[in-house]
């Protein structure tokens, strides 16, 4: 069985079709790419996955489940974490806490427990703060734990908001251009990073990225948009020269 499958997937905005009739399926453990140029309907495909918006038409399957009318926090549970272009953290709050967070979805504590501090509420919390400072451990964070969000480098942000859509435990990740605002080196290193998140936590992972060294690197499939429409799909290799990609980005009077 594929891991996501999205049918016929069309969103309106006020008239608008921000996207029209798109078609994806994903399997286990692949690593593949969405790309076009600004304003294509890249991320409006991973707010429609996700929850935030509700699709008009068609269908998105995790594992055979739909997922569409379903709310954020229920897709979350069911095995999809994401992050955003531009980063969305807790910023006042410590990178400890900004991970603890990410584990609230699967507590094993009732509300009353909670509110009087009793039964299962503080084993619990040691569990949660354990997973937390080993997952940072593992990003290379642990010692920024008590640091505020807000005072990592941009870098360390952005590695951060991944640590924690990690700590749900997600099937699938969506990576919201991972690379923005980076230099050539800090690229080059995010390759590897994507690379070694599929490989340790055995993620299946999609990514939006408009750095195109990054895209044609280490994707394995893409889907290209433009206004909404899917105007080709394949290999890295077979997108890089096809003649409607290089219209979408150059121009017609480029390519001509």
């Amino acid at each position: 069985m594929s891991l996501l499958e999205i049918k016929k997937l069309t969103h309106r905005f006020a008239g608008l079709c921000a996207v029209s009739d798109f078609n994806f399926v994903i399997e286990p453990h692949e690593l593949v790419g969405i790309i076009g140029p600004n304003g294509a309907g890249k991320t409006t495909v991973f707010n429609l996955i996700t929850g935030v918006y509700r699709a008009g038409e068609g269908s998105i399957k995790l594992e055979g489940q739909e997922l569409v009318g379903k709310t954020p926090h229920a897709i979350t549970s069911l095995g999809i974490a994401r992050t955003f272009q531009n980063i969305r953290l807790f910023r006042e709050l410590s990178v400890l806490d900004n991970v603890r967070i990410a584990h609230y979805g699967r507590i094993r504590y009732s509300p009353a427990e909670a509110l009087l501090h009793v039964g299962r509420f503080y084993a619990e919390e040691k569990r949660i703060t354990n997973q937390s400072l080993d997952l940072l451990s593992i990003f290379k964070l642990d010692d920024s734990a008590g640091e505020k969000a807000k005072n990592l480098p941009y870098g360390l942000q952005r590695r951060l908001e991944i640590a924690r859509a990690l700590a749900t435990q997600p099937k699938l990740l969506l990576l919201d251009e991972p690379a923005a605002g980076m230099n050539p080196n800090e690229i080059n290193q995010m390759m590897e990073f994507i690379r070694w998140i599929r490989k340790t936590f055995s993620v299946t992972i999609i990514l939006i990225e408009h750095q195109m060294r990054l895209v044609m690197g280490i994707c394995e499939r893409l889907a290209v948009l433009d206004f909404g429409a899917t105007i080709a799909t394949g290999l890295p290799s077979e997108i890089q020269n096809h003649p409607q990609v290089l219209e979408a980005y150059l121009g017609e009077e480029v390519v001509k």
